[in-house]
């Protein structure tokens, strides 16, 4: 990564007037706080409509289904309970579609827009946007902020950072909980808290998630997607000339100056629209002047969007000096249309594979799994009174949360087949798989061929609708 630089204020432009994909690069080495100022805006709405969604993290897993949290990863027991969908070890691989798709999403909307995951939906942005609301609520505007941190220790500045840092602290901690309990059951891990009674990895997980959430969106805060982000250093790989991303228009906006009062005189020089107000600067929530180019600080928020376009209201100038922009468009190369490009065909093609993987899982997951065994040696044993008799290994995976009574049938196989005990309710325990033996003999003057093919069914003794089935055969005697 290239060392900051100073620039000038007349933009990223290079010899020929043309940008230069990530020509310079503007850091943030953290040597002051960034206070970025709050500006009402439609990206800005997004902002808070996107964010709102980690509300989910909280709320979640108190929800309750049949008696119990409807939303759990049982990692001890090794179980998923979703709603009344449980997923299995046996199930895992539709876990591991799930992350491709989600993973494979993250690629594709970053080649389209850049870091627009970082701006809107990223959990570290979210919480810093959320500390600093707090901080603004408690300390005043940036500019009372900076005074207030230059400030002696005093009385007053104490009581504000103390409140302050209260609610970071309990912020912080209620995150810890929200994350532990998706893992447990929500009611049982307060119970525990509140009586002191957590075990050593819970207690190590609360401190681990108070102390990360508080130093990282409290403390580090954009210094966190710098430095520790992996994510903020495949970004910029990823991106191209064909990718959106926010762009101060130059030639528009250059040569930029204060505005002036009255007609300017004919000698002197057309003044840009950019009039210097710095709002597109005070807005960011990394402290990224986004007329100095493409930099590895911007998180694609769109905020100075925002600040520019009110600027823009206020002096009667058309809106979009800063706008979501391709380079090849600042550069005037033709801009394709995003189904013209190989890699969303690529990425639309991962995206379907792994969706319909995921949906044919669900749809044929069911509440019951039946696995059956033929025994091999012997594969059949002639009987006293003349028929032939087949033993099968049953395994029946219940994935409900109680123990179930099944029942076992047959279909096709030799004509006169008998299930032996038939009657007989076998016990299936929750959450595993239970194994039993079943017999199945039939007369030896039936048998057509050497090996009938044979379709075995379990059922739920009380809900027939609760059911699995297993394609097998019946072997006899070579004919």
């Amino acid at each position: 990564m290239s060392e900051p630089v100073q620039k000038s204020n007349s933009g990223v432009g290079n010899e020929t007037g043309l940008y230069s994909e990530h020509e310079e690069w503007a850091v943030n080495m953290g040597e002051k706080t960034i206070h970025a100022k709050r500006m009402p805006g439609f990206y800005r709405s997004i902002k808070y409509f996107t964010e709102s969604f980690w509300l989910i993290l909280f709320l979640a897993p108190y929800m309750r289904w049949n008696g119990k949290q409807a939303l759990i990863l049982d990692v001890n027991d090794r179980q998923f309970h979703i709603f009344g969908l449980t997923i299995l070890p046996q199930d895992i691989w539709m876990v591991s579609l799930l992350l491709l798709l989600l993973a494979m999403t993250l690629f594709a909307v970053t080649s389209v827009a850049s870091r627009v995951f970082c701006g809107y939906f990223c959990f570290q942005t979210t919480w810093v946007d959320l500390f600093t609301w707090i901080e603004e609520k408690i300390e005043g505007a940036p500019n009372a902020r900076h005074k207030l941190d230059a400030a002696p220790m005093t009385g007053a500045k104490f009581g504000k950072k103390a409140f302050k840092h209260t609610l970071w602290l309990l912020i912080s901690l209620l995150t810890g909980i929200s994350v532990i309990i998706w893992f447990e059951d929500a009611h049982v891990f307060w119970g525990n808290l509140l009586h002191f009674n957590l075990s050593m990895i819970e207690g190590a997980t609360l401190v681990a998630f108070t102390l990360g959430t508080y130093f990282l969106a409290g403390h580090l805060r954009e210094q966190t997607c710098l430095w520790l982000c992996p994510y903020a250093r495949i970004q910029g790989v990823m991106c191209d000339a064909q990718t959106l991303m926010p762009t101060y228009d130059e030639k528009r906006g250059e040569p930029r100056g204060r505005l002036r009062k009255g007609a300017a005189s004919a000698d002197e020089p057309k003044q840009g629209d950019c009039i210097d107000c710095f709002q597109c600067v005070q807005v960011c929530p990394t402290g990224v002047d986004i007329r100095q180019g493409q930099q590895l600080g911007c998180i694609t928020c769109g905020l100075c969007l925002d600040a520019c376009d009110s600027i823009m209201d206020k002096i009667d100038r058309p809106r979009g000096l800063i706008r979501y922009m391709t380079l090849d468009e600042v550069n005037g190369v033709p801009v394709k249309k995003l189904y013209q490009h190989p890699r969303t065909l690529v990425y639309i093609g991962i995206l379907l594979i792994a969706l319909m993987g995921i949906v044919y899982g669900l749809s044929h997951l069911g509440t019951l799994t039946l696995r059956v065994a033929p025994e091999r040696q012997p594969l059949f044993v002639r009987m006293s009174d003349g028929s032939i008799q087949n033993k099968y290994m049953f395994k029946v995976l219940n994935k409900t949360d109680k123990d179930l009574y099944v029942k076992v049938s047959a279909e096709g196989g030799v004509k006169g087949q008998v299930i032996v005990d038939s009657d007989k309710k076998q016990l299936v325990h929750h959450g595993k798989a239970s194994g039993f033996t079943i017999f199945v003999k039939a007369p030896e003057e039936n048998l057509t061929r050497e090996v009938t093919k044979l379709q075995f069914r379990v059922e739920n003794v009380e809900d027939p609708n609760m059911k699995a089935e297993y394609d097998t055969v019946f072997t006899g005697p070579k004919r």
